[in-house]
């Protein structure tokens, strides 16, 4: 069941989920939904008064979450139009040639490819391509330090996301979202930091902020960084 209490000039959507638990819980999940589960006796009074209670902190948990939302305007992908790599930006140059490659060059990012319809496909391949190679050699010492905490990732893969920059699994894989890749290193290691802080605290309580703050003291501007680059 979905419900909204309002909250100053903010409305906040709801989910409600009843169960024989004995306690009400508020959840913020990635995708910026809250969740409340409820014993199967409470009444909907008392749980809109316990979230009003908690909105400071869901807004606030919401605001957090946001920065993981890969938010790029949709590309035209034509001749200078300008795309990121690494936090910097580069002219797109398109030409047309026999041999099909993206090539870093100056200020420019060169396709060269048999019909320009196939830009779009030649520069993502490009894009993962670096991802794969740029997000091992970034996750490697950083793996290294958490390792004090006697923890270690099973596994780094990279998959597409729509809503979400990095997540962890209860098995230990820190999954990565390759438009990573047009952010600038820092913001990089912020993420994979991040999710290497999930291998030790699997929610965001405070302790996960501290040992996050422990091992990343500037995480908040490259958190911030990550959200103005990429909006």
């Amino acid at each position: 069941m979905t419900h909204a209490i309002q909250f100053g000039n903010k409305t906040i959507n709801f989910r409600l989920e009843y169960s024989g638990r004995k306690s009400l819980g508020i959840t913020v999940n990635p995708e910026m939904e809250v969740v409340i589960k409820a014993p199967i006796d409470t009444s909907i009074e008392k749980i809109k008064e316990k979230i009003r209670k908690k909105a400071p902190w869901i807004i606030k948990q919401q605001s957090y979450f946001l920065s993981f939302q890969p938010k790029l305007p949709a590309r035209k992908y034509i001749s200078g139009e300008t795309h990121l790599y690494l936090g910097r930006q580069y002219s797109l140059l398109i030409q047309i040639g026999k041999n099909e490659t993206v090539k870093l060059k100056g200020k420019f990012i060169i396709v060269t490819t048999i019909e320009k319809s196939r830009t779009k496909i030649l520069l993502k391949d490009w894009y993962l391509q670096l991802a794969r190679a740029k997000f091992h050699a970034i996750a490697v010492p950083l793996i290294e330090k958490f390792k004090k905490y006697k923890v270690e990732p099973s596994s780094i893969v990279l998959r597409e996301m729509p809503t979400r920059w990095g997540s962890c699994t209860s098995k230990g894989k820190i999954i990565l979202n390759p438009e990573l890749i047009k952010a600038p290193k820092r913001c990089i290691e912020y993420v994979i930091i991040h999710e290497l802080c999930h291998l030790i605290y699997h929610d965001h309580t405070q302790k996960f902020i501290d040992l996050q703050s422990k091992e990343m003291k500037d995480w908040e501007k490259w958190k911030m960084k990550l959200e103005k680059l990429l909006a």
